[in-house]
């Protein structure tokens, strides 16, 4: 069996379920919380990065390559979160920006845990201060890695926009910091 998702999965000397394993492990987590900004309960949530992750592993003899595995993850869950929204008739129609709720998308990344926790609350409510388009293009970019054309067609945005935005978020995160400095 030699199905190529990316290179970190373009491994079969494993086990089929250690690959899945490592699979689940690496993606999980960004997309739990991605699906959760998105439908707002854990659990539905959960089912849903479940789901996608599944269903991936099941027609993977079916893929020939899937040239960014990042992308066709985060927009199969937002698919699949849509979805469900619109079939629990909870999806009237909203903006992207009304979607994303400040509270669900709090995360520390290893580099975050050298530091106080006085300082990543102060941090986290700076980012959370922000409007959600850029709150939501900051975390996308510099918490779960993802590239800003990958951003971009998740957003439904242009690449100057993704790159404007994110420029709009670190320019009043740095301002924030300088305030909170100053006192």
């Amino acid at each position: 069996m030699q199905v190529i998702l990316n290179k970190s999965f373009e491994r079969t000397d494993l086990k089929d379920e250690q690959v899945f394993k490592d699979l689940y492990r690496q993606y999980f987590v960004k997309l739990y919380r991605f699906a959760t900004s998105l439908v707002h309960c854990n659990e539905t949530a959960e089912e849903i990065v479940h789901d996608v992750l599944i269903n991936l592993w099941k027609k993977r003899n079916t893929f020939t390559e899937i040239e960014n595995l990042n992308t066709y993850l985060y927009v199969s869950v937002k698919n699949l979160s849509l979805n469900h929204l619109r079939n629990e008739r909870k999806y009237l129609y909203e903006d992207i920006e009304t979607i994303f709720n400040e509270n669900n998308y709090i995360t520390v990344d290893p580099e975050s845990v050298m530091i106080s926790k006085e300082g990543v609350n102060t941090l986290n409510g700076f980012i959370n201060n922000l409007p959600s388009k850029c709150k939501l293009i900051f975390r996308l970019i510099k918490e779960d890695g993802l590239k800003y054309k990958e951003v971009a067609v998740l957003l439904n945005l242009s690449v100057k926009t993704v790159e404007n935005q994110l420029a709009i978020a670190l320019k009043k995160i740095s301002e924030s910091i300088k305030k909170s400095s100053a006192i």
